[in-house]
């Protein structure tokens, strides 16, 4: 353990996007690191183990890269100086600095084994060996590397034992050859020294770089500011009309969750897990209610949707699923949709994120996103009832495209009415408004509207 390094560590991870802790209070911290690469720069692996002040734990996974004289153009990357033989020696975030980023693919491709980390190809394609990767703007909470044009790895900042759902989920998918993902090169694993009895925690993926794709999110809001453009005509009017692909987008996301329940563990829910939910919903709803005042005119009716749910008898077939779907998660590309990021929400524990649910899940998700993609430019117009009615108007008609193509993909109308259904709507709306409540203010009125819509009280 190097006590200066452990210093430069504790100033420095705090400021950094991958940081889920934000603003508690560090109590301990520890670190114990290895050398991934001995070459021009040296690149270490350091897991640094954070013990906050109010008694809880996290792990993050630190790759460094080491240069003898400070580098002007690795200045945003930079993390600080240790004391060496002879001088000072330089640390970087090895994830910025291009020159150290071709190890991994080198190690993927030998299938190596350095220290505790051990590299997994999947055998099934080219790994493009020896390219440098040049990092992706604006993730949270994990960090992604694009080489050339062939493959993007992404790095799980956090570390928790057991296989991430992303790699579990992405193996059984391409194994089942679905169209719809991008296939899975391979990844990296990490023994922890500190419990030896503990399964080997996912450090790493590799992917096949999806090239020519659109971002789903970017193609809807495109096609919200069409409509607000021609004030006369009607979503289905409109050139940029969205609904043809969200009725493709229904039809993928039927498809992806088809073959995850042929591949993965399927079991019928029975009525103690929709009275666990309902209870889950409710603790969550209780507790937003604390943060967010405006809930209290819907928190009734909203109680009333997960009482439905507790006395269910609703036949559901619970399944491995996406866990966090909405329209920033797919890319459209000249042959169809791909659906990204089967991690689930990174802040819940992993194996909350591999438990057996409900497609319903991942299909509310992507509802609320229409939402969200239809309401968002009115945030800066909130009394204009005309841009109102034509984003309730967007809305609505992609949401019943999305809910056809699902239809027709897979024998299920998810928008037959369930209570299910909503319910999951109405706990993402209230997940929603404790975030923009947080974040962004002026943004509550989309899920509170949302849920005047689901409870029927708008």
């Amino acid at each position: 353990m190097n006590p200066a390094l452990i210093d430069l560590l504790r100033e420095w991870m705090p400021h950094q996007r991958w940081f889920g802790s934000k603003g508690r209070e560090w109590a301990d911290v520890t670190e114990d690191g290895f050398l991934l690469d001995q070459a021009n720069p040296v690149l270490s692996v350091h897991r640094v183990r954070v013990t906050y002040a109010d008694g809880g734990r996290e792990t993050y996974l630190v790759p460094l890269s080491w240069r003898d004289h400070p580098s002007d153009e690795l200045a945003s990357a930079f993390v600080g100086a240790v004391p060496a033989k002879g001088g000072e020696t330089y640390a970087y975030d090895a994830m910025r600095d291009r020159d150290a980023t071709a190890p991994w693919l080198i190690h993927l491709v030998n299938a190596s084994t350095i220290g505790p980390m051990h590299f997994h190809p999947a055998g099934v394609a080219y790994i493009p060996e020896g390219l440098p990767g040049d990092m992706v703007s604006g993730e949270q909470s994990n960090t992604s590397l694009i080489y050339g044009s062939e493959a993007i790895l992404k790095l799980f900042r956090r570390l928790e034992p057991g296989l991430n759902p992303d790699v579990e989920v992405h193996d059984a998918l391409r194994r089942a050859d679905n169209p719809h993902i991008a296939p899975l090169l391979g990844h990296i694993e990490i023994d922890d020294p500190a419990d030896p009895g503990a399964p080997p925690a996912t450090v790493a993926m590799l992917q096949t770089f999806v090239t020519n794709a659109s971002d789903g999110w970017r193609l809807a809001t495109a096609s919200v500011r069409d409509l607000y453009a021609e004030g006369d005509l009607h979503a289905d009017e409109v050139g940029g009309d969205f609904a043809a692909e969200s009725e493709r987008l229904g039809a993928a996301t039927a498809s992806v969750h088809a073959d995850m329940a042929k591949v993965l563990p399927t079991e019928p829910a029975d009525a103690g897990w929709y009275g666990t939910l309902a209870e889950q919903m409710t603790a969550r709803l209780d507790a937003a209610l604390e943060v967010v005042p405006q809930l209290a005119g819907h928190a009734d009716a909203i109680r009333a949707l997960y009482a439905e749910v507790a006395s269910s008898t609703e036949p559901t077939v619970r399944q491995r699923v996406h866990g966090d779907l909405h329209l920033g998660q797919v890319l459209r590309t000249t042959t169809g949709w791909i659906v990204l990021d089967f991690e689930g929400e990174p802040a819940r524990p992993l194996a909350e994120r591999r438990e057996l649910d409900s497609p319903f899940r991942d299909i509310a998700g992507m509802l609320r996103s229409f939402d969200y993609a239809a309401r968002h430019m009115l945030v800066e117009q909130p009394e204009d009832s005309q841009r109102a009615y034509r984003a309730q108007e967007w809305a609505e008609r992609n949401r019943a495209a999305f809910c056809a193509g699902y239809s027709h993909a897979s024998g299920l109308d998810p928008c037959g009415g369930s209570p299910l259904l909503r319910a999951f709507e109405a706990d993402k709306a209230v997940y929603e408004c404790v975030y923009e409540a947080r974040n962004r203010p002026h943004w509550l009125m989309i899920p509170l509207t949302s849920l005047s819509r689901l409870t029927g009280q708008g």
